[in-house]
């Protein structure tokens, strides 16, 4: 009949802190690999796939909407970036670990023995159906709450102005000399506010055209803002110039902390983040 779980799923929504009032009849469902489906006999074979579809489309709603909300000066290219440095296979798996979700699954006796338990696909499927779950057994609410809970600790990093993955400063000179061109130049061009709430405007330049412009509370953070702004920007199909005239405007427009404004054109690309899917 499989293997019995080492963690009940009481004790994991416990860990969720979600609450237990309710009943929860696609939580099992939400715990069961394929390989375990595959090796029973007779009855009605289900898994997490099913699930996996339908968390994978509402922890990407919840998630932007919380980044709308977290971050109301955002263009779309940057609410998507992060929103893929937020919730992608990696991101989720790591979640999963922390929890120990792996050890509420059910699998087959083939993939217990290799290790398919704790591999990050698996957890990453059972994060979003356990999201699945919830929103079909408690409704959008309970959804929401569990989303947001998957992604405090990474977005707690992104607003803080630290670089989700790779450094950003290092990803943008990567993929500059690739192309053939000089390494990127960073000019400080201005501050703003009292001395002890001080923001500082930075733009990134490669081959003396401005691609990227950001702030931060210090130069180091407002110069990975700017390399964030010109990863995004270099996913625009027909890049324009961005003019030297316009990068103080878009830098003193309003991005929230941390978080780079994408100048017109330039050099980007939302492909750098690990990607699931469209929502992710």
């Amino acid at each position: 009949m499989g293997k019995v779980l080492a963690m009940l799923p009481s004790e994991l929504l416990r860990r969720l802190d979600l609450g237990l009032e309710g009943e929860l009849p696609h939580l099992e469902e939400a715990l069961t690999h394929p390989s375990f489906s595959n090796e029973q006999r007779g009855g009605r074979r289900v898994d997490n796939q099913r699930l996996e579809f339908l968390g994978d489309a509402v922890l990407g709603l919840c998630v932007t909407e919380l980044l709308m909300e977290r971050f109301p000066g955002a263009r779309e290219g940057e609410l998507s970036m992060m929103r893929s440095a937020l919730v992608n296979t990696d991101a989720l798996a790591a979640w999963a670990r922390g929890i120990e979700l792996g050890a509420a699954l059910r699998v087959g006796r083939g993939a217990e023995v290799a290790g398919e338990r704790d591999q990050t696909n698996v957890l990453a499927d059972a994060a979003e159906a356990l999201v699945a779950a919830l929103y079909l057994d408690r409704g959008f609410e309970s959804a929401r709450a569990l989303s947001r809970k998957i992604v405090a600790s990474p977005l707690a990093q992104l607003a803080s102005g630290s670089m989700l993955g790779r450094d950003a400063k290092s990803e943008l000179q990567e993929r500059v000399q690739a192309r053939g061109a000089a390494s990127p130049r960073y000019r400080l061009m201005g501050t703003e506010g009292p001395d002890h709430d001080r923001a500082f405007l930075v733009a990134v330049e490669v081959d003396g055209q401005v691609i990227g412009t950001g702030r931060g509370r210090s130069k180091k953070l407002a110069e990975q803002a700017a390399a964030r702004a010109a990863l995004v920007a270099c996913a625009a199909p027909e890049p324009r110039a961005a003019s030297d005239e316009r990068a103080p405007a878009e830098a003193a427009g309003g991005a929230p902390e941390g978080v780079g404004t994408p100048p017109a054109g330039g050099i980007s690309s939302e492909q750098s983040v690990n990607d699931r899917g469209p929502s992710r």
